[in-house]
């Protein structure tokens, strides 16, 4: 028999019975469209949960000034004068790998606005900064590559100087402040962030070019550190190591002595990072797993009864010439078919439902293509492992038992 006819017989089969088709595939499509919106809402989970994660450092790599001695006192992390702007530059230039970079130095002191005042501290920093913390402005702009070139006077608060300086909720945009008596002008306030796990109050600070605040406010002619946030968290340790090598090369460090520097990198978020990521991936291929699994069952279950219905037409095809792989071959296409068809199905469904519960939840909904892809593969995989069963006991059939089949 030609594959052709076994195909209209399948499909002909197929149709007489179509509430029984139409249910029999109800399973997979369920199935179906539940991997497909799964797998778009934890996508957008993910995401998500990537950017939340990014903003409290998993790809950020903190470099620190080394310590200095003075009589046998150790200063600590940051007091010594070994880190300064070439170095930040000759990071950006040699190290690949590095996404952001913001050279910076802080300085703790008293801030005037009008009759207010407060105690703060000073961040400066580049225009890189709001990128690696993916940290935005609230109101105004941040400072911009022309401010640190030439040094200016600006400063964007955080929202806790904010409420101190000018009360809540206010837009000191175009004020001036005060710091060590030099005037400031106020171009911006970045969105409350908080308290995080790698410092102080991120709220209660005011961030100028570092620039500023090394010529005008401290003096200096070193930084404290550098922040370097790699392209990806899988890089962050290769670029770390990366960092080390080229500042012992500039600050001419010898095989076994100790660095003037320190290079700490977010290790504990990135363990947070890859055990949420492990949990989910596994909770959505276990339900998706049993999703297809039940839609497999209740086809394999339908064949089964449609080959015991049908027993006497199997007996009668077979005794005119039909072959056993013929009527294998029917039941086969005839499992497949209904699985793609609610596969098929599902994807659209799937796909509609996600739209709907992103809409719904305000929560991103991405469908990769090779999840769709995945899911047509399953369906079409399901349809032939649970459809071999009924096929091959069709196709084993006894014509003269089949026959007499009442």
């Amino acid at each position: 028999m030609s594959p052709l006819m076994t195909f209209r017989i399948a499909f002909k089969a197929l149709g007489r019975n179509k509430m029984r088709t139409g249910l029999t595939m109800l399973g997979m499509i369920i199935g179906v469209s539940a991997v497909i919106t799964l797998v778009a809402m934890g996508n957008g989970a993910q995401a998500v949960i990537e950017d939340q994660i990014k903003g409290a450092g998993t790809n950020m790599i903190t470099v620190n000034a080394g310590n200095a001695s003075l009589g046998g006192v150790r200063g600590g992390s940051g007091t010594s004068s070994s880190l300064i702007v070439e170095d930040a530059a000759a990071i950006r230039a040699e190290v690949p790998g590095v996404q952001y970079l913001a050279p910076g130095l802080a300085m703790n002191t008293q801030v005037v606005a009008g009759n207010q005042n407060w105690f703060t501290r000073i961040q400066g920093t580049d225009v890189d900064l709001p990128l690696i913390r993916a940290w935005p402005t609230r109101t105004g702009s941040f400072f911009s590559a022309q401010d640190v070139a030439s040094s200016a006077k600006v400063a964007v608060l955080g929202q806790a100087v904010n409420e101190m300086l000018f009360g809540p909720d206010a837009d000191p945009v175009g004020e001036v402040i005060r710091i060590r008596n030099q005037p400031f002008k106020v171009i911006g306030v970045m969105a409350a962030k908080g308290q995080t796990g790698m410092g102080p109050d991120m709220d209660d600070q005011i961030l100028a070019p570092y620039t500023t605040v090394m010529k005008k406010l401290m003096g200096a002619t070193s930084i404290r550190d550098i922040t370097v946030s790699a392209t990806s968290p899988t890089e962050t340790s290769a670029v770390a190591d990366q960092i080390a090598i080229v500042l012992r090369t500039r600050h001419q460090i010898a095989p076994g002595q100790d660095d003037d520097f320190f290079v700490r990198t977010a290790e504990e978020i990135a363990d947070i990072r890859t055990a949420a990521m492990g949990t989910m991936t596994t909770l959505l291929a276990g339900i998706a797993g049993v999703s297809l699994v039940v839609g497999g069952i209740g086809i394999m279950n339908i064949m089964l009864v449609s080959v015991t219905e049908r027993t006497r037409e199997i007996g009668l095809r077979i005794a005119i010439g039909a072959k056993g792989r013929d009527v294998l071959l029917q039941f086969l296409v005839e499992a497949i078919a209904l699985s793609l068809l609610g596969g098929g199905i599902g994807i659209a469904l799937g796909f509609g439902m996600a739209e709907g519960m992103s809409r719904w939840m305000s929560w991103p909904a991405k469908v990769p293509p090779d999840a769709v892809a995945m899911a047509f593969g399953f369906a079409a995989a399901t349809g032939v492992f649970f459809g071999f069963y009924p096929a091959q006991k069709a196709a084993r059939l006894d014509p003269i038992d089949a026959l007499r089949f009442e």
